[in-house]
């Protein structure tokens, strides 16, 4: 039996394989490899690096689907399923929109694949592929967890090849964030000492990626993992709440452990922004010493920052740039807000009559989908272009990293590669988008 697992992209590859770019593996596509028996043969096809060959001959076609590249998943089905190939996809997408999926492929895999896929192979192998493969509302136990099989990526130059997981959920809700749709509203957390082996057979490797959506959201949990990691002498990053500069242990103990820099959702600088989107836990006053603190830990700080909360006017892109020049990040995620479906701000700006634009390729953070309050679409759209130029510009990197700063080539290079891959020409667009009929399904099926 032989199976294709594809991470579609909204664009075709470039000509020059050499100018794509990613910075991280789809670690579900690992996962669904590790729990596939040895005996299936597995095909990977990362859009981003290389084309879909849709008479390639397979038993399955299995997708992982996000909300942007919902349309070219529709698609890819479509010709296979033309060709007499089976599709199952997967993902964040059609776990919140399983209906709409549906019309499109022959089995909806709802939720994390622990549980499911294996039960979806036996099915095939029996010729008795169900519609809708479900955890009906629970979630998997990680103990035990088989590692990804991270080979599947081998002929890909992703920036981050190294990336593992301690933990899955999260227990805030915030109101434009879709985890808690698909990992739930707790922390699930992986044994300490199965997390260490995984980070001891890839230390070998330049720089680990901790995936969890907050290493620190249990801080005994994270200081008890943070201790274990520190004989294995390795670099790592991750991602964090600002609530790590409140623990001075927990800083000092990650530091320890090899933490080179963290990722932290800031958001917004304005506290209002934070308020009526439910992200209570930051504290915009604190910002500043928060991120020296950390800083003086020698753990570099990367800021999440979104464009078009309702306070936002159109001085927020050079003040919210202005913050990360002057606080020396290492870098800066900028996105465009966008009403994601299965979230409440999508719920609240749909019935608000708000949202413009319903063609799910653009639910990519960086287009502009929504009436922002106070500014125009446009306006929006191009302080986006200007603030992520304006940080990535070589004046930028150089005030916020100077040139002999620990780590710098690597700084350099993840600055460069950023700036590279924002201002390089638009890829190709694929043929034979599909633009679902998704406005009449959502009422009473995401959100009643």
């Amino acid at each position: 039996m032989k199976i294709l697992l594809v991470y579609p992209s909204r664009h075709l590859p470039p000509t020059d394989r050499k100018k794509a770019f990613a910075l991280f593996p789809p670690m579900s596509l690992a996962a669904i490899a590790a729990l596939t028996p040895p005996d299936v043969e597995l095909r990977f096809v990362d859009e981003s690096f290389e084309e879909v060959d849709i008479d390639e001959r397979v038993d399955l076609v299995a997708i992982s689907a996000m909300t942007a590249v919902a349309p070219r998943s529709y698609y890819l089905a479509r010709e296979f399923r033309k060709r007499g190939v089976p599709v199952a996809m997967g993902g964040i997408h059609p776990t919140v929109l399983p209906q709409e999926a549906a019309r499109y492929v022959d089995a909806v895999v709802v939720g994390e694949a622990e549980g499911t896929w294996p039960q979806l192979l036996e099915d095939l192998r029996h010729g008795r592929l169900q519609d809708l493969y479900s955890h009906r509302g629970t979630f998997p136990e990680l103990d035990g967890v088989p590692l990804p099989r991270r080979a599947i990526f081998d002929k890909y130059p992703y920036f981050f090849r190294s990336a593992l997981q301690s933990a899955r959920g999260c227990p805030f809700d915030c109101h434009f964030c879709s985890v808690t749709r698909f990992f739930g509203r707790t922390y699930r957390m992986r044994p300490v000492d199965q997390v260490v082996e995984e980070a001891r057979q890839l230390r070998s490797n330049k720089l680990l990626f901790f995936a969890d959506d907050n290493i620190v959201g249990n801080p005994a949990r994270a200081k008890e993992l943070f201790r274990a990691l520190r004989p294995l002498k390795i670099v790592w990053a991750g991602q964090s709440s600002i609530t790590l500069a409140k623990d001075e242990e927990l800083m000092r103990l990650a530091a320890e452990s090899g933490c080179a820099a963290l990722f932290i959702g800031f958001e917004s600088l304005s506290s209002d922004n934070l308020l009526g989107v439910g992200k209570k836990i930051n504290v915009t006053q604190e910002f500043e010493a928060s991120i020296r603190k950390i800083q003086s830990y020698g753990i570099n700080v990367e800021g999440a920052f979104i464009f078009g909360f309702d306070n936002d006017d159109p001085s927020v892109f050079e003040r919210t740039v202005e913050f990360g020049v002057r606080n020396k990040l290492v870098g800066a995620n900028y996105a465009v807000l966008t009403p994601l479906p299965g979230t409440k701000l999508f719920a609240e700006m749909a019935a608000a009559g708000r949202i413009f634009d319903h063609d799910w390729t653009n639910y990519d953070a960086e287009s502009v989908v929504f009436y922002p309050k106070r500014m125009t679409p446009e306006q929006l759209a191009e302080g986006y272009v200007w603030a992520n130029r304006e940080f990535h510009s070589y004046a930028s990197i150089y005030r916020r990293l100077g040139l002999f700063s620990k780590y710098s080539l690597t700084k350099w290079g993840f600055n460069l590669a950023r700036r590279n891959s924002f201002r390089r020409v638009p890829l190709r667009r694929p043929a034979g988008m599909i633009v679902p009929e998704v406005v009449s399904e959502m009422e009473g099926v995401v959100f009643s």
